[in-house]
């Protein structure tokens, strides 16, 4: 199947086939027929910036979004002032790879800290001093709100409410949600915040399973569409409903995945993302 068929929306997120390279991983996707590809920062550290942009142009994809920005809980100090700087060069990096969408893993508690309140409310001034490079960047700070299972380690976030909470405090040109089916799905409010989200707060909208049993790495629990508990239609239809036309990335971090051949999974994914998603957008 190619673009012109149906793949014009769907983008590959490159943690879903983790092992292949930037090279690889670009053709992987374009001859699959994909318009587009959500990058990772360490396979374009790993090749350097100029020639990760240069990679991308001569693919023909667009980026739909660079992974990952955040990791900004620590109190003022140097591991603080560290990760802000480091965000201000993923947003540069962002930049010059064209995309618009920076997304952010906000960073679970500091080691020895069980003050969850005070965590949030560094994500949110975090998300102040940022605002203004993001603006000159023309780069949004993309808060993806994260299951509740990993706010101690991963994200404070938990809920699209929170993410929103914060994100309404600035301009929606610099700051937006992420809506990530495998870390809302179960949220009773889900619906209703995508509908207060609506189109100008939502920079992505992310597709992958949730299955059990769960592994004994609960970061690689995550299924291709249609191998685990969610119903996508109600979501996708909701985000649909907002007016959202970017597009819709498949993300999965999955051991049995990554080990299958890449175009094998590209073309997975495709299908389901075909049957499961796409009629209801």
């Amino acid at each position: 199947m190619t673009a012109a068929a149906g793949h014009r929306r769907l983008s590959l997120n490159q943690a879903t086939i983790k092992y292949a390279t930037l090279p690889e991983a670009l053709r992987v996707a374009a001859e699959a027929g994909y318009e587009s590809i959500g990058l990772w920062r360490e396979p374009v550290q790993e090749v350097g910036l100029d020639k990760a942009v240069q990679l991308v142009a001569d693919s023909g994809l667009r980026v739909s979004s660079l992974c990952r920005g955040g990791f900004f809980t620590a109190p003022d100090g140097p591991e603080r002032a560290k990760a802000l700087d480091d965000n201000r060069r993923a947003l540069e990096e962002a930049r010059q790879l064209g995309t618009d969408t920076l997304v952010l893993v906000c960073g679970g508690l500091p080691a020895g800290d069980r003050d969850l309140a005070g965590a949030r409310q560094r994500v949110r001034d975090a998300i102040g001093l940022l605002v203004d490079d993001a603006t000159a960047a023309g780069v949004r700070l993309a808060l993806e709100p994260l299951h509740p299972m990993y706010a101690a380690d991963r994200a404070v976030i938990n809920t699209l409410g929170q993410a929103l909470d914060i994100a309404e405090q600035f301009p929606a040109a610099a700051v937006g949600v992420v809506v990530d089916t495998f870390h809302v799905w179960w949220d009773p409010d889900v619906i209703e915040q995508i509908a207060r989200a609506g189109r100008d707060r939502i920079t992505s909208y992310q597709v992958c399973d949730w299955i059990t049993p769960m592994p004994a790495d609960n970061l690689l629990a995550r299924g291709v569409p249609g191998d685990g508990h969610i119903d996508f239609g109600p979501i996708t239809r909701a985000v649909a409903a907002t007016g959202y036309q970017g597009d819709v990335e498949c993300e999965i971090f999955n051991a049995d995945v990554w080990n299958r051949p890449y175009a094998e999974v590209a073309a997975h994914v495709a299908a389901r993302y075909h049957d499961l998603v796409e009629p209801h957008l």
